[in-house]
């Protein structure tokens, strides 16, 4: 137990341990702190309209020419037009299905093999080579290769989505396996436990927050090689409508649309997030933060 626990924990018999000398007891003395979350937030919302405040004044200063930077506002009113379109909607459902899709099939088959390779010293070293000769290609580089297997459809998509989050979660389970104490598991087979428990109670919470790193990686990654894959390949999708928009021209509606990338992407990150600390609760960086 640290000293913060000491000084703000429950003390023995239930009884709450007198806090330090000089630290706030939250009843009067020192000043009361605004929590963390809401100086966060509220810095979050001022480089918001910082930014937008920006773009306001380079447009209206015609540093940008006007056809190709339109103001925010003007942006900020053809987004509230594009929410009452169907067709809007129906872009966004595809590429929130393409993403989820993508996210899920990597995800998965990362764990599977990350932990297979992870558990088995040999398949780690026969694999190491073609681990790092595939890992550094980049995703858009496979889209000549997805376009002739699969033609220009979502499944050409989700092997350009699920080329690059794969990796990064592979590469965390084998660090997470591979960071298992050996002690820890050597007690466990002295203890009696088969190898089912001991990848529950010895293997599984050590390569977990490995996981869940890799996991929230992997979501941003998954969404920025959807939209690529809508413009580049053309399957429906926010990047196709980006594409339509840019063709047209239709500025407006081009920089409306990216956005939405950016709000996709905030709430992916929010939802990463949750999900971490949801899943890691139990983990000192965690309990930490939710102290902090």
């Amino acid at each position: 137990m640290t000293s913060t626990d000491t000084a703000t924990g429950p003390g023995p018999g239930g009884v709450a341990a007198r806090p330090r000398a000089g630290a706030p007891s939250g009843t009067g003395g020192g000043r009361t702190r605004r929590p963390r979350g809401s100086r966060s937030a509220v810095m979050g919302a001022l480089g918001v309209l910082g930014f937008a405040a920006t773009w306001e004044i380079v447009a209206l200063t015609q540093v940008v020419n006007p056809a190709y930077l339109p103001r925010f506002t003007t942006t900020a009113a053809r987004l509230v037009t594009e929410l009452d379109d169907p067709r809007f909607w129906s872009a966004l459902g595809d590429t929130v299905v393409t993403w989820a899709l993508g996210l899920l099939i990597a995800v998965a088959a990362a764990v599977v093999a990350g932990a297979v390779v992870g558990l088995v010293p040999f398949l780690r070293r026969a694999t190491h080579t073609t681990v790092e000769f595939l890992r550094p290609i980049p995703s858009v580089a496979i889209i000549p290769l997805a376009v002739l297997v699969a033609g220009l459809s979502r499944e050409a998509a989700l092997v350009v989505v699920v080329y690059a989050p794969f990796w990064q979660v592979f590469i965390q389970v084998l660090y997470g396996v591979g960071d298992v104490d050996t002690v820890a598991d050597d007690t466990a087979r002295g203890y009696g436990l088969g190898r089912l428990q001991r990848l529950r109670h010895v293997v599984l919470p050590t390569a977990l927050p490995y996981v869940i790193t890799g996991f929230r990686l992997a979501a941003s990654i998954a969404l920025v090689l959807t939209i690529t894959a809508e413009l580049v390949i053309g399957n429906p999708g926010i990047g196709r409508q980006i594409d339509v928009y840019r063709s047209a021209p239709d500025a407006p509606g081009l920089y409306a649309l990216v956005l939405v990338t950016g709000l996709l992407g905030l709430l992916v990150n929010l939802a990463t997030r949750l999900v971490e600390r949801r899943v890691l609760h139990w983990h000192p960086s965690v309990r930490r933060e939710a102290v902090a």
